[in-house]
């Protein structure tokens, strides 16, 4: 599965990333896809309550690529990280299939009790370099989140957002 799981990951930035001459490279070279391998197995020993181990899994993989993603948070098939570098991903946080996230992306809480206080994100959105997500707000399928974006209210399906949880519609 975790074979499978990484594949996955390999050939979804085939299909993004122009730039991308082989798999091979994207594998040996790229910081995303090595991030989520790291993400795959802290996850799994977090969901077996192996938690130091996950957190060690977590860790090493945040300091070989920058990105720091909680290895209780949950991440669906196919994500995109694009560069990566300062990007923190909550315990809470949950990420649906085929998403693009950029650099410096935080998907954050507002508060510390335990319960969920990360943000949900659905399938197929974009979350722009440095936009900032936070609390336990939904992002919807397809949404569109702008560069330096600070979001703190939910997002509905298919929305576009840019500045401070300004909403674009197709008339503006």
């Amino acid at each position: 599965m975790l074979a499978k799981r990484f594949v996955d990951y390999l050939l979804a930035y085939k299909r993004y990333d122009p730039a991308a001459k082989s798999i091979i490279e994207i594998a040996l070279l790229y910081p995303g896809p090595r991030v989520m391998l790291f993400y795959t197995l802290a996850h799994e020993c977090y969901r077996l309550k192996a938690y130091f181990l996950a957190r060690l899994l977590s860790e090493l993989g945040r300091l070989l690529t920058g990105v720091e993603i909680h290895p209780g948070a949950k991440i669906g098939r196919r994500v995109v990280i694009d560069h990566g570098m300062g990007i923190v991903i909550g315990e809470t946080a949950e990420i649906g299939d085929d998403c693009i996230i950029f650099h410096g992306v935080t998907l954050g809480g507002v508060k510390f009790d335990p319960v969920k206080r990360h943000p949900t994100v659905g399938q197929r959105v974009m979350l722009g370099a440095h936009s900032v997500i936070l609390g336990p707000i939904v992002i919807g399928d397809g949404a569109q989140i702008g560069a330096q974006a600070l979001v703190t209210k939910d997002v509905p399906r298919g929305a576009v957002v840019r500045g401070l949880n300004r909403i674009v519609t197709s008339e503006e």
